[in-house]
């Protein structure tokens, strides 16, 4: 039997898990009417945000405990440095957006706010604190890209999002998901055992994704400031 943490993290932060992955951000862009000045803002700071998961990925080799758990961290810390971000620069070309502009962009306190808590809870925790803190932006963003392409409002034809839609929608990005999620439950069995709301640690990797969540709401509440603004 192993640790399915992942569906209790979910429901023990039903309402904030919600609010994000059905943010007013996502049906905008599933809908095509999100300003095009909010996409441009959120694709800059995500450049900037891609900068810092690749590191918690990283700290994630180090704070590993088995070779199979360093072997799947290196291999996504590669994926993002040397690909997933190569694919983001050519994404945000077609926007008009260059990597010297981006890199040059400052970050939004929101960003800096969710991304430094990720690699806080790494510092402080073990690989388990880490992983469970990544898991709302890794898993999240699967499950949002599968909600939009079933979704009756959301509009694939002529809409300029379709890209980021079909990216985060498709088997590829499916499979990543579902490795980040295996590997939360193997290193939580090997952790706290089969029974993760019975353990000690249950209400500390709760409040931390519950947290991370939170942050995840935020990063979508910064992609629409500057429609506010």
């Amino acid at each position: 039997m192993s640790a399915d943490i992942y569906p209790h993290l979910k429901a023990s932060c039903a309402d904030s898990w919600e609010a994000y992955v059905h943010h007013a951000f996502c049906r905008q862009l599933a809908a095509g009417t999100l300003p095009e000045d909010c996409f441009r803002h959120y694709l800059t700071q995500d450049y900037l945000f891609l900068i810092h998961f690749s590191r918690a990925w990283a700290l994630a080799v180090s704070k590993a405990e088995h070779l199979d758990e360093m072997r799947h961290a290196v291999t996504v810390t590669d994926a993002l440095l040397n690909h997933e971000m190569a694919l983001h620069v050519k994404y945000c070309a077609e926007w008009g957006l260059t990597e010297d502009q981006m890199a040059e962009v400052a970050e939004d306190p929101a960003n800096i706010a969710y991304t430094r808590y990720v690699l806080d809870r790494g510092h402080s925790g073990d690989l388990l604190d880490l992983l469970v803190a990544l898991a709302p932006c890794v898993i999240g963003y699967a499950e949002i890209g599968a909600w939009m392409v079933k979704h009756a409002d959301t509009k694939i034809e002529g809409n300029p999002y379709r890209a980021w839609i079909e990216m985060y929608s498709d088997a590829e990005y499916q499979e990543v998901a579902a490795g980040a999620r295996g590997l939360i439950e193997k290193v939580a069995e090997r952790r706290i055992g089969a029974e993760p709301i019975g353990s000690g640690r249950w209400n500390t990797l709760r409040q931390t994704f519950e947290t991370a969540t939170r942050l995840e709401i935020g990063f979508w509440d910064m992609g629409l400031a500057p429609a506010r603004g």
